[in-house]
């Protein structure tokens, strides 16, 4: 009896494991559906072919990105823009995708190598026990020793459907959106300004081989059994304040893009300097619900936490 009794606790617990967040019932808040409220691109008016060319498939506003034993694949805007709106619908591989990151990010690493800014939205891939997950991280100046991540469960299948990925950055602050639901917000004030991206970046779509980290700190590398890993990109929006390549700084003057049926401006207006009470109550909703990890509870990996989170 004694043996039965622990094989049926241990069959309890490993049932346990494989339950997903997804699989659970959220009713989710009520929030404004920003995307609904900018233009749309072609895919080959607004990026050009970064990494992986061979990879990738274009077809008018939708792309599917490729990672398979020969290379990933790689989107990248073809302006520069110094704050503004820019999101996706992506859709994720499905099946057993250990240690695939597919990663929508803002960046200038190709242009300040030694100080770089970048905002990151990574979706790292699921193990036989573990979902996709929710990355999100913030550097500026090149401080990439100092990571800024905050990690978080979804709320649904991401392999099934399309789902909205969004980010919004200006002078105010950067919110990383999901579904339209602000699930994290870095103001730019106090603390947080000497570590807030203020740059000129390029945004990015990828597929690419994390093994070394991206699924249970690299315990569960990519297994090309199970190859093609094909995530699909579709109705991208990338509407702010365009800078010409050849600027250092964007401090000079830029050019609106992107621009609104409802005339929001995502750059100077004030209906994105703040979040509004509907936003703010989401995203509660999502840090209580949904976030497993923040850095500055981390106090293991910081002798001395980012000034930040004090």
């Amino acid at each position: 009896m004694k043996i039965m009794w622990e094989t049926a606790v241990v069959f309890c617990l490993c049932s346990l494991s494989l339950v997903s967040a997804h699989s659970r019932k959220f009713t989710t808040p009520n929030v404004t559906r920003l995307t609904d409220q900018f233009s749309k691109i072609a895919i080959e008016n607004g990026f050009s072919r970064r990494f992986g060319a061979h990879n990738i498939q274009v077809n008018g506003s939708l792309a599917k990105l490729t990672l398979d034993k020969s290379s990933g694949a790689g989107l990248v805007s073809k302006n520069n823009y110094h704050y503004g709106f820019f999101s996706a619908r992506l859709k994720l591989p499905a099946g057993f995708a250990s240690g695939v990151v597919v990663a929508f990010y803002l960046s200038n690493a190709e242009t300040y190598p030694k100080s770089h800014d970048e905002i990151d939205i990574e979706l790292l891939g699921r193990s036989r026990r573990d979902d996709w997950t929710i990355q999100t991280n913030v550097y500026a100046n090149g401080s990439t020793r100092t990571g800024r991540e905050e990690k978080f469960y979804f709320w649904f299948d991401p392999t099934q459907a399309f789902h909205d990925y969004t980010l919004i950055w200006n002078s105010h602050h950067t919110v990383f959106l999901v579904d339209n639901i602000p699930v994290r917000q870095f103001p730019n004030r106090g603390a947080f300004t000497s570590a807030y991206p203020s740059k000129p970046m390029s945004l990015y779509v990828t597929v690419w081989d994390g093994s070394e980290w991206a699924t249970k700190g690299g315990k569960y590398p990519v297994n090309y059994k199970y190859a093609p890993f094909v995530v699909s990109v579709a109705d991208v929006e990338l509407s702010g304040c365009s800078v010409n390549n050849g600027s250092s700084t964007g401090s000079g003057p830029c050019t609106k893009s992107g621009g609104s049926i409802s005339s929001l401006d995502p750059v100077d207006g004030q209906d994105f300097a703040t979040l509004s009470k509907n936003q703010i109550n989401a995203m509660d909703w999502a840090r209580r619900k949904l976030m497993f990890y923040s850095y500055c509870s981390d106090k293991p990996r910081y002798k001395v936490m980012p000034a930040e989170c004090n």
